[in-house]
């Protein structure tokens, strides 16, 4: 797959098949569209082309914005590689970039390098200044140029439509076994192992605390999950503490997994993938650490039982 992040580097197609968007999350429902796009132009034997931008639009358009993210511009460009995708333009998305019209964005950046034939984009896309260019616009647009047009409906599970934004919060709330079957992928995010205060080594639970490489990355409501750790190909299961300690009267959030068969000190300091399973329970304060150990041996012990579905 080819990643362009700078227009000189394109070089123009005879054709194409083409789809434009954020893609935030490249949920079920952005694969819908991703396929349609790899299978119209296998099936003709052109290249397929994604469009797509970085850092997210929002980041950018609203001064002050924490929205999370679903995922890195790197976890996006594994999926669609995935997915077979052929070339990748990842624009950076700037304030002077925003001001480009809709017809500007379509005449010197989509037409003049992928020459499309086709595009195809979701029912909710919108792009250029103040988002002008709706899916109607581009319809219109594809009508003069004679390229024909395909705007994708949602993407539904019975009465719900599969949005970033409906994902999002599923996070949030600690549903992460839904938002991974919305999302198509198990959510998760890459994070630096770092060294803590050593409380679980002192319960026998011995733990690696964990910072997202993304600064506003999206972590699921404070509790224990059953877990997935990531690292050199290999996968290491575990229960992950998001929270902040009640049992120890702490206030600081803390993101710490302890791996079932794993040496903590050959992890510090290195990128993992965190990927979150199940949700297991809410953060509890115990009276006594004593107590805090006895839930911890049940908690492993329920995660080695959901892990014979993993494995």
């Amino acid at each position: 797959m080819d990643i362009l992040t700078n227009f000189k580097d394109i070089k123009q197609n005879d054709q194409s098949i083409v789809t434009i968007g954020s893609f935030d999350g490249l949920h079920r429902g952005h694969q819908e569209i991703i396929k349609k796009v790899v299978s119209k132009a296998q099936t003709q034997k052109i290249k397929s082309v994604v469009i797509t931008f970085d850092p997210h639009p929002r980041h950018v358009l609203d001064e002050g914005s924490t929205l999370p993210l679903l995922m890195s511009i790197d976890k996006k460009l594994s999926i669609l590689e995935n997915l077979s995708v052929d070339t990748v333009l990842v624009i950076p998305f700037t304030k002077e970039f925003s001001t480009i019209s809709p017809m500007e964005f379509m005449d010197e950046i989509v037409v003049k390098n992928f020459n499309p034939n086709h595009i195809i984009v979701g029912y909710d896309h919108h792009f250029g200044f103040n988002r002008e260019g709706s899916p109607e616009f581009l319809e219109k647009y594809c009508q003069r140029k004679k390229v024909t047009c395909e705007v994708v409906n949602a993407v539904k599970d019975d009465s719900v439509i599969l949005s970033s934004s409906h994902i999002r919060r599923l996070i949030h709330e600690g549903f992460v076994r839904r938002a991974s079957f919305e999302l198509g992928w198990v959510y998760g995010f890459k994070a630096i192992v770092v060294r803590g205060a050593g409380r679980g080594r002192d319960l026998s639970f011995p733990t690696a605390n964990f910072i997202p490489t993304e600064q506003n990355q999206l972590f699921p409501k404070n509790g224990v999950y059953f877990c997935r750790g990531r690292i050199n190909s290999n996968s290491l299961y575990g229960m992950c503490n998001l929270g902040i300690r009640p049992t120890f009267n702490e206030k600081d959030f803390v993101a710490e997994i302890h791996f079932f068969s794993q040496d903590l000190n050959d992890l510090y300091d290195k990128e993992i993938e965190i990927e979150f399973l199940e949700r297991i329970r809410d953060e509890i304060k115990f009276d006594k650490p004593e107590q805090l150990i006895n839930q911890l041996q049940k908690d492993k012990q329920f995660c080695n039982e959901l892990m014979k579905k993993y494995l």
